[in-house]
């Protein structure tokens, strides 16, 4: 087979291959790039030396079996015999589940995660998102530090055990996306300055100097990123990527490296017959970003929206530091902006910014699919200081609240692993780096963050234990059991309610009409036929739906239609969605 290694800055490059070495030649027709033939099958371990330096993995490595610093290995993906056909399953309509592998299941893996996929297709999700699986030091971790962005994390199960992972998703009908990160490496086990200008100094993000998307040496970077992007779909046939902060991706590029990684994508899709796409993370509330390319638009097909997030946080809790202020001025008036324009911030003034933020999306052109509404996610629950879900501070009638709105507001929902049961497990912060001196620095720097809000420091549990990890698992006897069974079967509820009200699905974000109360604490809202109503006060509410004869289709506690005058009559801390069709 062909050994390839772009190291533009190397006099010579050695394949070093079960303990034999060859030179590499330069290719003629590429600069910066080195080839050459060995024999070599699945499975077989080999690295690069530069300049007679030490062996490194390669930077393509599809396979990392001992670990980041540790030999690459060649994977034949054609020894993989698929055996879900699969036509693939597209973004609009659909509900995702944000799952990380390692605390899906106590024994973290791929293959103990796709055992517990029946769940999923029983709760009528349509597809499973997993954070990051691509390698890091250690065992455990978020996933958000890691290296070698064509290989799969070791402990994870590795390459095969994803292919397993995915083919029984596609087995239950579920789609499966994939979270990567562009916008850094993990510090530890990163050996690409080795081989190139894949950093710039040009400009640097919290984690130091940029991945290069626009200094000399860029077109090779951001090939290299396309590629990885493009081998997740086609060899593991994902369905979809989640794209982290690219917000932090800097470019000055006339051409933005997210138009040119949409249309490869898009190109992919249409090589392969099958609907791929993209969701970003971004808190630019730029409308841009999800803007089709041939409107001069990035052509991503989704992005999270955290101002609805944000806002449902507020009206849920009542907290209101740090980014959730202005959102806890008036969190129903901050809903009902969110919920039928989008975005909060449209270029309005953001205290915690100090500035003003965002731009106007045009609703009228903007099908709602393409918002991403979340009541809880791994950023949001995991960046806590304990980690605490809202079910450990909310009674499971505002939960139920919150599922409503989630799941019938005009966005693509999305739920985090376990919420569905309002899951006791908290979901921390936790690591497993191999370097000392950087386990320590992650450990003090989480300590400082949070005591600037407040915080105790034995109150913030180290990453680094092994039972924060171990809280942070899942309980899947929960679900068996109330209040959870309850919650369950309310989100069942919720989504069956999707597949049979095509109303809850429209793409229209023009057609979402909404009224609310601030001091009452209630909120309504009407999609086609559709009415919803949540009530987060503790008393009942006499919400004026303006509709006789509309009937109810699901309610927490047991709800009357409204009456002649068209009031809704909604016990406190309670939710009901109806019909007038």
């Amino acid at each position: 087979m062909q050994f390839e290694v772009w190291a533009p800055l190397a006099d010579r490059v050695t394949l070093h291959c079960e303990g034999a070495t060859r030179a590499l030649e330069r290719d003629p027709d590429r600069a910066g790039w080195w080839s050459v033939e060995a024999t070599a099958d699945d499975g077989t371990r080999y690295g690069f030396a530069l300049d007679d330096g030490p062996v490194l993995p390669d930077p393509r490595s599809r396979r990392q079996p001992e670990g980041p610093d540790g030999p690459s290995a060649v994977v034949d993906h054609a020894r993989y015999a698929w055996r879900a056909p699969w036509a693939g399953r597209a973004l609009p309509g659909a509900v995702l589940y944000e799952l990380h592998v390692g605390t899906y299941t106590p024994e973290g893996t791929l293959d103990a995660a796709a055992g517990r996929l029946g769940h999923l297709a029983e709760l009528g999700v349509t597809h499973v998102e997993l954070m990051p699986l691509c390698p890091f030091p250690g065992r455990h971790g978020w996933g958000y530090e890691g290296v070698s962005p064509w290989a799969v994390h070791e402990p994870y199960g590795g390459p095969e055990a994803l292919k397993r992972f995915v083919d029984r998703a596609h087995e239950l009908g579920l789609g499966v996306v994939l979270d990567v990160v562009h916008n850094h490496l993990g510090p530890a086990g990163n050996h690409l300055p080795a081989f190139g200008p894949y950093f710039t100094e040009t400009h640097h993000t919290p984690w130091g100097a940029a991945v290069n998307l626009d200094a000399p040496g860029s077109d090779e970077v951001r090939g290299y990123l396309v590629g990885s992007a493009l081998a997740w779909l086609r060899d593991y046939r994902i369905d979809g990527l989640r794209l982290d902060a690219v917000h932090a991706l800097r470019d000055t590029r006339a051409l933005h490296f997210l138009e040119e990684l949409s249309a490869a994508v898009d190109g992919l899709a249409a090589e392969l017959g099958r609907p791929l796409f993209l969701i970003a993370e971004s808190d630019r509330n730029d409308p841009r970003l999800i803007t089709p390319r041939a409107e001069r638009g990035l052509g991503v097909h989704a992005q999270w929206n955290d101002d609805f997030h944000h806002a449902l946080h507020a009206a849920l809790t009542g907290e209101s530091q740090g980014y959730y202020a202005d959102f806890a001025r008036a969190p129903f008036a901050a809903l009902a902006k969110t919920l039928t324009g989008g975005f909060f911030y449209d270029g309005t003034y953001a205290s915690f910014r100090g500035r003003h933020h965002g731009r106007p999306l045009d609703r009228t052109r903007v099908a709602g699919h393409r918002l991403l509404g979340y009541a809880q996610t791994h950023d949001q629950v995991g960046n806590r200081a304990r980690g605490d879900r809202l079910s450990a501070a909310l009674p499971p009638g505002l939960l139920a609240c919150a599922a409503t709105l989630t799941l019938t507001a005009p966005f693509t929902p999305m739920l985090f692993m376990g919420e569905e049961w309002a899951a006791g497990t908290p979901w921390q912060f936790f690591t497993d780096h191999t370097d000392p001196a950087l386990a320590d620095a992650v450990r003090q720097g989480r300590r400082r963050e949070f005591a600037a809000h407040g915080w105790a420091e034995d109150e913030v549990p180290d990453p680094q234990d092994p039972a924060t990890r171990e809280r942070s698992c899942l309980d899947w006897s929960e679900p068996e059991r109330e209040p959870h069974a309850r919650v369950l079967a309310w989100y069942r509820r919720l989504i069956a309610l999707r597949r049979e009200q095509p109303d809850l699905t429209g793409p229209d974000l023009a057609d979402t009409k909404v009224a609310y109360d601030e001091e009452a604490r209630w909120l309504a809202f009407r999609r086609g036929d559709v009415r919803v109503a949540v009530n987060f006060g503790p008393g009942p509410a006499a919400i004026p739906l303006g509709t006789h004869g509309a009937r109810v289709l699901a309610a927490w506690t047991p709800t009357q239609p409204p009456g002649p005058d068209g009031t809704l009559h909604l016990p406190g801390e309670s939710c009901a969605v109806l019909t007038q069709g």
